[in-house]
């Protein structure tokens, strides 16, 4: 190949990667906020923590807002028998929060019930939407910063 012919070859590579770099994400768009951090539940009886785990986001039951029975609060409606006496403070009810447009989607769980659930949580401000599903039904909260 003649240093012309290659020339003429190449020359449009560089208008394609102009092409492909400007068809990306704009460095203009704001960044997603962060779930992170402590939340109080809509009902006010507990906060939640969200926090990075691996390439997600997880949450526990950090603390109770309202006093406990003797011996702490226990998983009771969970619908595997072998899980209904572990402690509820510290117990991981949110996981795989992945990014996906302005909010999270991810899973969740709901010791007031035992249910699992189809979860999406989104930032607005100092709030929190959180919405979790089971098949066609579903409920939305708004907690609080802690």
């Amino acid at each position: 190949m003649t240093l012309a012919r290659f020339a003429a070859f190449a020359a449009p590579a560089p208008a394609l990667a102009l092409a492909v770099l400007g068809a990306g994400p704009s460095t203009a768009e704001a960044p997603q906020a962060s779930i992170a951090g402590d939340w109080k539940t809509e009902d006010g009886k507990s906060v939640i923590r969200l926090y990075p785990c691996g390439d997600a986001f997880c949450g526990r039951i950090q603390r109770f807002l309202v006093a406990e029975p003797a011996g702490g609060a226990r998983d009771t409606k969970n619908p595997d028998a072998d899980k209904r006496d572990r402690k509820l403070k510290g117990l991981r009810i949110f996981w795989d929060l992945a990014p996906d447009g302005d909010d999270f989607e991810g899973r969740g769980y709901s010791p007031e019930d035992g249910r699992y659930f189809r979860a999406q949580v989104k930032r607005e401000g100092a709030k929190l939407r959180v919405r979790g599903c089971v098949a066609v039904f579903c409920k939305t909260q708004v907690w609080t910063k802690a």
